[in-house]
């Protein structure tokens, strides 16, 4: 790619509306007065509180009305699956999700209960509980869990030099807008123990920083992770190899239901990939964590900047890195 190719690529990644959405975590926690060095530590995918010698965890998502209405039960099952993945992204097992209910009725109601359901059984992590309320004008979902980790990966501690590792399950498709879903078919025993993937890497100490790729896609993660811990980060273009008949444009902003970045240092590299190929995972380094606040795109010869989070913050949760 030319140096205006890669440079187009970026300007459009960066105004893209999944990327500008994440610009709203920095409304929510300056009005409620939240930083890095709050309790729980406001920038990772789930909260952290120390608890006999390991972290208890918690986390919540909520989900846009034109995604729920487009299709109710897909949304009632990524209301567990998301949540889960942000408990693995941590290090941690996910132990009790809750839901929160709005609905005209019990019939419209149904498929998104229907799809929590669903979730829960494939994940084998129990519904206890929530919120409803069948007398709501439109349909209206939000989901929160609690887990546990013994050691924890973090956005707060990617190092310079350390090889940017994406791991993402490309056994699926795309199911509506940008979300690219490898969960629907597989069967729950590969879904947890593909999980459990992530609270082992952690344990073993091979890697202490990275986050599930989210709204934003792998870009926008990038820039999250970066953010957070003080640093830049260079994506290698032709590292990134996405799934059939898909873009790179596409997949640098997609959000999979098995997807994670990790900074890991260079001589831990071959045994984190190894530990996701061994689960038919696709898994590859797309990058380099780097001093300074840039996060680019690259393809060797040109590169061109996405985001320089020092100049124009993301997050802005300030003095994020550790």
């Amino acid at each position: 790619m030319s140096e205006d190719d890669i440079s187009a690529l970026a300007e459009r990644l960066r105004t893209h509306p999944s990327i500008r959405s994440k610009l709203g975590i920095a409304r929510a926690t300056r009005a409620l007065g939240l930083t890095a060095a709050s309790a729980g530590r406001p920038g990772d995918d789930a909260a952290a509180l120390p608890r006999d010698g390991g972290y208890d965890l918690l986390a919540g998502e909520g989900f846009i009305p034109a995604f729920i209405e487009d299709d109710p039960w897909f949304a009632g099952w990524c209301a567990v699956m998301v949540n889960l993945s942000d408990i693995a992204a941590m290090g941690g097992r996910s132990a009790a999700v809750v839901d929160q209910i709005w609905a005209p009725s019990g019939e419209a109601a149904a498929p998104l209960l229907q799809g929590l359901r669903d979730a829960s059984a494939a994940y084998g992590v129990p519904l206890v509980g929530g919120h409803t309320n069948l007398s709501a004008p439109a349909l209206g979902l939000a989901a929160s869990v609690f887990g546990k980790a013994q050691r924890l990966i973090t956005s707060f501690h990617a190092a310079p030099g350390d090889l940017l590792i994406a791991a993402v399950d490309h056994r699926g498709s795309y199911r509506n807008f940008d979300n690219f879903c490898a969960a629907l078919e597989a069967p729950p025993d590969r879904l947890r123990r593909d999980l459990e993937l992530l609270p082992q890497l952690a344990e073993s100490g091979l890697t202490r920083a990275g986050k599930d790729i989210s709204q934003g896609g792998i870009i926008g993660t990038a820039l999250m992770l970066a953010e957070c811990s003080g640093v830049g980060i260079d994506i290698d273009l032709p590292a990134l190899v996405p799934p059939p008949g898909v873009s790179i444009e596409r997949w640098l902003r997609s959000f999979p239901s098995f997807g994670f970045l990790l900074a890991v240092a260079p001589e831990n590299a071959n045994a984190v990939c190894a530990r996701f190929c061994a689960r038919g995972i696709d898994v590859c380094a797309i990058g380099r964590v780097t001093d300074g606040s840039a996060v680019t795109l690259g393809d060797g010869a040109e590169s061109a900047l996405f985001w320089d989070h020092a100049q124009t913050p993301y997050l802005d949760l300030g003095a994020c890195h550790a």
